[in-house]
């Protein structure tokens, strides 16, 4: 298993650091700490699929098992090794959806850990099917197992577009919710954030924005890889319901920010102003492909996100920026310090970012689910492992200028817009130089790992 080829590969290692030559005198950032995920949260099972591991959680989720494997597609052309292990993701999401596509997280023998239900774990694993078809070309990913889920997907989403007619789904615990909502939206009823938090209003913005570019990929591959027109065309309703109703419905005018994007609605006209550190979130929207960076109404949205109007945006010594009623109040994300960072047009804000990123970790490079700004040995979880991927991801892009994942190729942005790169932050030859020492660490890794993946 991939866990146990760090192990086996660190103690041979010599200490690689990449170059990162900015004003803000970040210490050295050790390279291969960057591929801490493969090598300790992927394993290899006996069905021939790839558990991953959550960081310090012994539970699979869809949502961060995707998260986790996107930013390392990109080294596939260079090592083939890789293909069974992001094949084997990819399969296993399958099979868990077709388990319980209601639950979000799973233990390593199939059996649900929990059952929260949230859009976007539904539309993660569509994500990482595009990035991985994007970058390979490798049609062996498309198995019966991922038609069926794709299949189960479509019919989840539909059902909980009219839950109140449709829906069996309930949580046996009360949460603090409000149960009032408009039924003719078009969007998707949640019970959950993509933090495992309870919503407060049952249609989360940035889970049916994702769930609209979801539909879009779904809608290409139920005809390119199985020739399901059915099913592509009933993707393809079902994300305009969605999109026309987010646009309709999940946006408002502000005095102060202009036209912006809301994080919840009931659909009557009740809003939930803020943001949340877990993506997707109303400040990553680019990223995941909704809309680009210049769009007018996401920067109008960017700004109230990323300000203390934002009741979860914090501040401290080390750190400023979002947090998460999941965690203490006043806490900042790394993960929304990344996704921030990955969606920015400003060299000083990716900068930024970085430096407090290096500032507040204290356990070599990786990172926690949340930290004091104040005083980053106070934090909630050892190691996170979708935060660990995306801070690899940032620096991958900003430091060795490797490109943006194509995530926006198939979305609801505007006609011949793509999704936007984020500013590099060391010159060309800079990049040059820490590419091939990427790259070599990786080799590294792989040559010193166990023959069991």
């Amino acid at each position: 298993m991939l866990a146990a080829g760090l192990a086996a590969a660190s103690p041979r290692l010599s200490a690689q650091t990449l170059d990162i030559p900015v004003e803000s005198g970040i210490r050295p950032i050790q390279t291969e700490t960057l591929f801490h995920e493969l090598f300790a949260d992927f394993f290899k099972e006996s069905d021939g699929t790839t558990y991953v591991q959550t960081g310090d959680i012994p539970a699979m989720w869809l949502r961060d098992s995707a998260a986790q494997t996107i930013p390392y597609i990109r080294f596939v052309s260079a090592y083939a090794a890789l293909h069974p292990a992001f094949t084997g993701v990819i399969e296993r999401d399958a099979k868990n959806i077709l388990v319980d596509p209601y639950a979000e997280a799973f233990s390593a023998d199939y059996h649900v850990w929990e059952r929260k239900w949230e859009i976007d774990s539904l539309a993660w694993p569509l994500l990482l099917v595009f990035v991985y078809y994007a970058n390979t070309r490798d049609r062996s990913i498309f198995t019966p197992n991922l038609h069926r889920a794709m299949q189960s997907i479509v019919s989840t989403l539909e059902c909980e577009q009219h839950h109140a007619s449709c829906s069996r789904y309930s949580w046996p615990q009360p949460v603090p919710t409000h149960d009032a909502y408009n039924p003719n939206t078009g969007m998707i009823w949640s019970a959950f954030r993509p933090s495992d938090d309870p919503v407060t209003y049952r249609f989360n913005v940035p889970q049916n924005a994702m769930a609209v570019v979801a539909m879009r990929l779904l809608a290409r591959y139920a005809v390119e890889a199985f020739a399901d027109q059915q099913l592509a065309q009933r993707a393809t309703a079902l994300g305009e319901q969605i999109q026309t109703g987010v646009l309709r419905y999940g946006k408002t005018f502000s005095p102060k920010y202009g036209w912006m994007y809301v994080y919840e609605t009931d659909g009557y006209g009740h809003f939930n102003f803020m943001d949340d550190a877990n993506i997707p979130n109303l400040t990553a929207m680019p990223w995941y492909g909704w809309c680009s960076t210049s769009n007018p109404v996401y920067l109008d949205t960017r700004r109230f996100t990323l300000s203390f109007d934002d009741p979860y945006y914090f501040t401290g010594k080390y750190a400023t920026g979002l947090g998460s009623p999941h965690t203490p109040k006043g806490w900042v994300w790394p993960l929304g310090l990344i996704g921030a960072a990955l969606t920015t047009t400003h060299r000083s804000e990716v900068v930024n970012a970085i430096d407090m990123l290096d500032r507040s970790d204290t356990i070599n490079g990786l990172m926690h689910e949340s930290v004091d700004p104040n005083d980053p040995s106070q934090f909630t979880r050892p190691e996170f492992g979708w935060a660990n991927a995306f801070w690899a991801d940032l620096l991958f892009r900003t430091v060795a200028g490797y490109p943006a994942t194509p995530l926006g190729l198939l979305t609801t942005m505007t006609p011949g817009d793509r999704q936007s790169e984020i500013p590099t932050i060391t010159p060309p030859w800079v990049q040059v130089n820490d590419r091939a020492e990427i790259v070599r660490t990786l080799g590294r890794l792989l040559s010193n790992a166990p023959r069991t993946w």
